[in-house]
């Protein structure tokens, strides 16, 4: 399957005024190995979240834990603050020189990652601003508080959620609009099938991330090598496009360093998947 010049994907109103294409870009590998440092070559980052844009992604999502801090660096450098372009980012994960992952949700420390985060995406105010991760040792209605204060104090136009519970997004809620939730999910992996139809009824926009982790796993490549036969396409298309039908709300954001895959990503939004195809695929027992 060839990549076209445009991304064709159905669409979507972020937080109800922000319209964007359902198929956007994660910006997590742009940056060094193990998601730790520089990209080997800044120029060629660049050069993918460029060409993302120009294809039509008008969704780009990062965080302030990838590099830590180079992908928001590169964004801003390489798109500037586009009034076309979504950016959305996160607060909450710490890293360390292992490479963990570590929640910290106190209020202070979110308080600060958002002023490093606009300083890095070089804007006024970020478009969605995400709960990367639920701390276990702070209250999570003070840390969905610091992000309502940062809506007050103009410095995001939006709050997301991410790797949250159905609980967790109504207690939230109840504190501040939330656009979107960030949980892990894909053809393979629906663990989170109750917390994406929880944001359907409330028109929530859920971002699958991993949205490809599976598509190699005995029992998920076989059916998804089936239907791409058919289509003349990827697996790896597949499993996005399935995504795309299976829920309007699903806003898929693979993320590449390359700019053949990001290609390929992109053209999965103008696969459609056949009444047979998605009966085939919503068979795969998720792990």
């Amino acid at each position: 399957m060839s990549p076209s010049t445009t991304s064709r994907s159905d669409t979507f109103d972020l937080g109800g005024d922000l319209t964007v294409n359902r198929l956007g870009f994660g910006a997590m590998r742009v940056t060094g190995e193990d998601i730790i440092g520089r990209p080997a070559d800044e120029a060629d980052a660049k050069n993918v979240l460029q060409r993302a844009v120009n294809l039509g992604v008008d969704f780009v999502d990062t965080a302030d834990s990838y590099g830590p801090g180079v992908s928001e660096r590169l964004i801003g450098e390489a798109l500037g603050d586009p009034d076309d372009v979504v950016i959305a980012s996160k607060a909450g994960l710490l890293r360390n020189r292992d490479g963990d992952w570590l929640p910290h949700g106190d209020p202070d420390f979110l308080k600060n990652q958002v002023l490093c985060s606009l300083d890095r995406l070089g804007t006024d105010t970020i478009d969605l601003y995400q709960y990367h991760r639920p701390d276990p040792d702070t209250d999570f209605e003070a840390s969905v508080h610091a992000f309502a204060e940062m809506i007050d104090a103009g410095q995001i136009a939006h709050v997301g959620l991410s790797n949250v519970t159905v609980d967790q997004l109504e207690t939230a809620t109840d504190i501040v609009d939330v656009a979107t939730v960030q949980n892990r999910y894909n053809v393979g992996h629906r663990d989170d099938e109750d917390v994406l139809r929880a944001c359907e009824r409330t028109d929530v926009g859920f971002i699958p991330w991993g949205p490809m982790y599976t598509v190699d796993d005995d029992g998920v490549a076989d059916v998804l090598e089936e239907v791409a036969g058919r289509h003349d396409a990827t697996t790896r298309q597949v499993a996005l496009a399935w995504l795309l039908e299976h829920s309007d709300v699903t806003l898929p954001i693979p993320g590449t360093s390359s700019v053949e895959h990001l290609e390929s990503n992109v053209a999965a939004a103008e696969l459609s998947l056949t009444g047979e195809d998605m009966a085939a695929l919503d068979g795969i027992d998720p792990k």
